[in-house]
């Protein structure tokens, strides 16, 4: 959990009624537009949430004695907090509505940003798990729940009505990387002819029976012209592949032996003269 608290925020203890225990948790969002610089700013979060509550305590006819929410979630993941634990919330319609549940903020709106990341969902179950650990109780709802709002809009809504589960950070089954084997010349050959993966070797090297995944990488080498500072990072390259073609026990992958080299040479600028 990456939770950003009050004090880090620079703010003081919440000045909310205390309040132990509620049936469980509601969601909500901003319902109003978001920008979606919020995607690729955590500053921009920060400052989303600090608004909130700035124009939460300036609201002279709800009367708030701090921002309304429990906790809010960013895009980046971040679980905000607001009022915290065993605080009343004043988000959820009226007295009766706040005392049932707490409640957590989606940085999300109703036009702009909509959309909930993943990062934002794992955040939202971060603050119910927290939440149910410190007085909640077992049932999640949407603000519109019991109250006259489409709160806390189409996405978020959907994601409470399924459980709202935590999205998975990885495949259940990842698939295994291919270990690396020695190339047969058939296995090289087919690498050359592949269109963007480098130059053809030389003329020699294309008629030589015995080539080898080490002549390829020492030809490629002599036809570099270039500065000393890209020659050496040929080299790298060179060391690399010559480690990536390390010895394997089974049936060579060409595409993934291709995709290897791919990467092996990926941001290494040089010239190769191509042989007409």
């Amino acid at each position: 959990m990456k939770l950003v608290t009050r004090s880090q925020l620079g703010w003081p203890a919440s000045a909310a009624p205390s309040q132990s225990s509620t049936k469980g948790v509601k969601v909500h969002y901003e319902g109003t537009a978001v920008s979606t610089k919020l995607l690729t700013d955590h500053d921009a979060c920060l400052d989303e949430w600090k608004n909130i509550r700035r124009s939460h305590l300036a609201n002279t006819a709800e009367n708030y004695s701090d921002v309304a929410y429990n906790f809010a979630a960013c895009p980046h993941g971040y679980l905000l907090e607001g009022r915290g634990l065993r605080r009343r919330t004043g988000a959820n319609g009226n007295q009766a509505l706040n005392r049932a549940h707490f409640a957590i903020l989606g940085l999300v709106g109703s036009s702009g940003l909509t959309e909930p990341t993943d990062a934002m969902l794992s955040a939202i179950r971060d603050g119910i798990d927290l939440l149910r650990k410190n007085g909640a109780g077992a049932e999640i709802k949407g603000h519109r729940d019991g109250y006259a709002t489409s709160c806390p809009g189409g996405p978020l809504y959907a994601w409470v009505k399924k459980g709202a589960p935590r999205p998975d950070t990885a495949p259940t089954n990842p698939p295994k990387e291919n270990p690396v084997m020695p190339l047969s010349k058939d296995d090289v050959s087919a690498i050359w002819k592949t269109d963007g993966i480098l130059a053809a070797p030389s003329t020699a090297a294309k008629g030589n029976t015995h080539w080898t995944a080490d002549s390829y990488l020492r030809d490629i080498h002599a036809r570099v012209r270039a500065s000393q500072t890209e020659l050496a990072a040929v080299n790298v390259t060179v060391r690399t592949l010559v480690e990536a073609l390390a010895s394997r026990d089974d049936a060579v992958d060409v595409e993934a032996l291709i995709a290897r080299i791919r990467a092996a040479i990926e941001g290494v600028t040089v010239r190769l003269e191509t042989e007409s």
